[in-house]
């Protein structure tokens, strides 16, 4: 059975981001999948990885269980709005807290590349913009889905990491809103 994590890296349950989660989860509950959800603004945890890592953070018993849920996952979908071409801190912030060494990647001595501790995982990165694709694609060289998909999860071992970029979301009225969220949906229904 396939397990879900859909993760929703917006701090504001009212955003469009969360409906994109929900309708994802909606999709999702058609199938024989197994699903869990996590929304990181209800976690409690310091996003700040004070000590980088020369030394540990003992770990919230949000981040724990969110790790254990990430662990479990076969399919990882993040949904999250791009913000100054980056996504949230407090999105950051459990990245930085979660992603650690030994837990989903481990540095090997002498070599450049890390073991990967999450092989076998894939993942689908839903991004809301204001941004056209294009321009973020041609002159900004696309940088939040670099670094999340080439410098977290494919780092990691997730692969492959599927985009669904959303946008210009200023410009969407309720009809153009309503379309994504069927689109999303659907992709849920076809665990994508």
């Amino acid at each position: 059975m396939k397990n879900i994590l859909i993760i929703n890296g917006h701090p504001d349950k009212q955003s469009f981001n969360h409906a994109l989660s929900q309708a994802y989860l909606t999709g999702a509950h058609h199938t024989s999948a197994s699903i869990d959800q996590i929304n990181i603004g209800d976690l409690d945890f310091n996003p700040n990885l004070a000590f980088g890592y020369r030394e540990k953070t003992a770990l919230e018993p949000d981040l724990q269980e969110a790790i254990e849920k990430i662990k479990r996952s076969n399919h990882l979908v993040w949904t999250f709005p791009m913000w100054w071409y980056g996504y949230p801190a407090i999105m950051k912030g459990f990245v930085d807290r979660t992603f650690l060494p030994g837990l989903f990647f481990k540095y090997k001595k002498g070599s450049l590349f890390p073991d990967q501790l999450l092989k076998g995982k894939t993942a689908r990165m839903i991004i809301t913009s204001d941004t056209p694709r294009w321009y973020d694609r041609w002159f900004m060289k696309s940088p939040a889905i670099n670094q999340f998909k080439k410098g977290t999860l494919e780092f990691c071992g997730i692969k492959p990491v599927k985009i669904s970029y959303i946008g210009p979301v200023k410009k969407f009225n309720a009809d153009h809103r309503q379309k994504w969220l069927h689109k999303i949906e659907q992709l849920g229904a076809q665990l994508k």
